[in-house]
C-alpha cells in the first residue's frame, strides 16, 4: 500500500505510438516496433488544477513547452511490457506531485544557538588576530 493517494489517469487522454527500438537486438529490432512513444497532455487532462500546475513547474525535460509530456519505453522485447512501463511511469510522475508541499513555517534562532554562532566567530577572530606580524 502507497502511502501517497493515486490520482486516476484517463487512458483516452494518452496518446500511445509504436516505434522501433533503439540499440542491439539484430534483425528483430530492425522488423519490429516494440518500442512506446507515450504522449499526455497535461493542461488538456482531467487532472486535478493544482495537479495540472506542480506538474506544468517541474522542470523536467520530458515536459515540451506545449506541456505535453513525452515519455519512450523501450526497456522490453514486447510492446505490451513496453506500455505497461510507459503507464507506469507516467502514474510515478503524477504520483509524485499528487500531493502538494507542506508550506515552510518561518521560525527563530534560539538564543544559546545564538550565542554559539558568536563564540565561533570569536574564536575565528582571536585565531586571525593572532597571525598578525611578530614584534621584538
Amino acid at each position: 500500500m502507497s502511502l501517497r493517494p493515486q490520482v486516476a489517469i484517463d487512458p483516452s487522454e494518452v496518446e500511445i505510438s509504436a516505434i522501433r527500438a533503439q540499440g542491439a537486438g539484430g534483425q528483430n529490432v530492425n522488423k519490429v516496433s516494440s518500442a512506446v512513444h507515450l504522449r499526455f497532455d497535461i493542461a488538456a487532462s482531467s487532472l486535478p488544477d493544482g495537479v495540472k500546475e506542480r506538474l506544468l513547474a517541474t522542470r523536467d525535460s520530458r515536459i515540451t513547452q506545449e506541456g505535453v509530456l513525452v515519455l519512450k519505453a523501450q526497456q522490453h522485447r514486447s510492446y505490451d511490457m513496453n506500455r505497461a512501463d510507459a503507464f507506469a511511469r507516467l502514474q510515478a510522475i503524477v504520483d509524485s506531485v499528487a500531493v502538494a508541499p507542506r508550506a515552510r513555517r518561518a521560525t527563530r534562532p534560539t538564543f544559546a544557538s545564538k550565542q554559539r554562532r558568536l563564540e565561533g566567530k570569536n574564536l575565528r577572530s582571536d585565531l586571525k588576530r593572532s597571525r598578525g606580524r611578530v614584534s621584538f
